[in-house]
């Protein structure tokens, strides 16, 4: 026929989308693509009504203004609109497509023409869009869940142990200010605030560890020989009502950790399955080699592996409970009991070290907590038990900075009673005022890290810039800022822990200062 012909030219077949022809709702014309979107051959699709290719619900869903009105006048040539349909092929399987319809002016009078696209893909790929964002709202409203619960938590314990603090604090003050004060008096009450800010700085340490901001100090070592240096300690942790059985293996690669961190590690584990075993029963700790195959763990690349295996005989965990057993402040015990921190800084313990931590539990069968540790170090060579570290100043200069006032007076007295020549500052402004005014040497400067206006390394690079013979002491409870990857020190960074006892100002300003 004349009009197929003019209409079946290279730029019909060459459209990506599905292009039929319709005169009076029958198919007279299609090009490839619609033979191969609807499953139809051409000779048998042509002369097909179009409604063929619409499911029921596609008819249904039809607009009317799509329509033509027989009884109506002739419709104008032009762009009739878009719609979003279900159609089907000749196998009857359906698909979600998107039509484009038109009326076009022939010499054979005036013929439909629909460009239809197959929207699988599309609504594949929006569905897919959608689940993500509703995944990242979830972990989303996980975290902030999370952030509350740890919130509360270090509210509450915190509370309880500054209510401790400033009680006990006020009896000393009462006892002193009495007209005969009893020394032993005030000695034990001050002993009270000193416990107390002892659990404080324990729980700050635990949140670190597990925030994964505490710093690391990473060695090679046996894990067999960290848990038979620990092993009294256990014993004494769990009690004369559990039996401790360890299980090394007979030959155990080794593995880069923080010796420190594995032993409360160990001991955190131990302490929650003694909790599990009130009436006694078997802790057994064992370790063993493990060869990771590609894909096998979703957290760890393909390796060898050391396993660190704790299990105990204990009452278990239901599977809602084990759900959040890795969870900041989450605890099944007693009010009082217990922060909820253990199994969490066992979990940041473990992840800062490269490794994996899972539990597995059922109630009445105990509970088993598996640890996978990067194997294959190379070995080094056992460091040298460092000399007792003489404390004493000589009269060396010291740049203190210290944002908190009452902090910074502290450490001041500290190293002016022992013999050191202080400059205190506040920030990092006042800090290089000073030593522009100084005519002397500064032989430290002793920076805390966190600080407003500048923060502790800036000071010290603009600091050394000038006085180059100056050496730097850090001091900080949260050392981010200096901190390298996987939470060890910058090369040659010195770094002392807040909080700190005199002694441990003392010796660390000492060996910074001899090198």
């Amino acid at each position: 026929m004349e009009w197929s012909e003019e209409l079946s030219s290279g730029l019909l077949q060459a459209a990506p989308d599905a292009i039929l022809v319709m005169d009076e709702g029958r198919i007279v014309l299609v090009n490839d693509r619609a033979v191969e979107l609807f499953g139809w051959p051409r000779a048998e699709l042509l002369g097909q009504h179009a409604q063929v290719l619409l499911t029921e619900a596609g008819r249904a869903s039809y607009p009317d203004s799509m329509r033509r009105d027989p009884a109506g006048p002739e419709p104008e040539p032009g762009l009739m609109g878009t719609i979003s349909v279900v159609v089907r092929r000749r196998d009857n399987t359906e698909f979600p497509a998107e039509a484009s319809l038109a009326r076009v002016q022939t010499p054979q009078g005036r013929l439909a023409v629909a460009v239809v696209r197959d929207m699988t893909e599309r609504q594949q790929l929006q569905a897919e869009a959608d689940l993500q964002r509703s995944e990242v709202q979830e972990h989303r409203n996980q975290r902030l869940e999370a952030l509350g619960q740890l919130a509360g938590g270090i509210a509450h314990d915190f509370n309880n142990m500054l209510g401790v603090i400033v009680n006990y604090a006020n009896f000393v003050i009462e006892e002193a200010e009495s007209p005969e004060p009893d020394l032993k008096t005030i000695a034990a009450d001050a002993r009270q605030v000193i416990r107390a800010g002892e659990r404080g700085t324990d729980l700050t340490h635990q949140l670190l560890k597990f925030a994964r901001r505490e710093v690391v100090r990473p060695v090679v070592l046996d894990l067999n020989s960290v848990i038979t240096d620990v092993e009294e300690l256990l014993r004494h942790s769990i009690g004369e009502h559990i039996t401790l059985i360890t299980r090394p293996a007979e030959v155990l690669p080794p593995v880069t950790c923080d010796p420190g961190q594995i032993e409360q590690l160990l001991v955190n584990l131990a302490v929650n399955a003694r909790d599990a075993m009130p009436s006694g029963g078997n802790l057994v700790i064992d370790t063993a080699c493990s060869r990771l195959e590609a894909g096998e763990h979703t957290d760890l690349a393909p390796g060898d592996y050391v396993r660190l295996r704790i299990s105990d005989s204990g009452q278990g965990m239901p599977p809602d409970v084990v759900e959040r057993a890795f969870e900041p402040f989450f605890t099944t015990k007693a009010n009082g009991e217990g922060t909820g921190l253990g199994l969490a800084t066992v979990y940041g313990i473990v992840t800062q070290a490269g490794g994996s931590v899972s539990l597995t539990s059922e109630p009445g069968l105990g509970t088993t907590v598996t640890v996978l540790l990067p194997a294959g170090a190379i070995e080094q060579e056992a460091a040298p038990v460092p000399a007792p570290v003489l404390t004493a100043g000589h009269g060396e200069t010291l740049l203190v900075v210290e944002d908190e006032a009452a902090l910074r007076d502290v450490a001041g007295r500290i190293l002016s009673g022992a013999g050191y020549r202080v400059l205190a500052a506040d920030g990092g402004s006042q800090a290089l005022e000073l030593a522009a005014l100084h005519e002397g040497t500064i032989d430290l400067l002793v920076s805390d890290v966190v600080m407003p206006g500048m923060l502790g390394k800036e000071l010290a690079e603009r600091l050394t810039v000038v006085r180059p013979d100056t050496r730097v002491l850090y001091m900080s409870g949260y050392a981010q800022p200096v901190l390298a990857s996987q939470g060890t020190l910058e090369p040659g960074v010195a770094l002392l822990e807040k909080p700190f006892t005199a002694a441990d100002l003392l010796s660390a300003v000492r060996r910074r200062l001899d090198g």
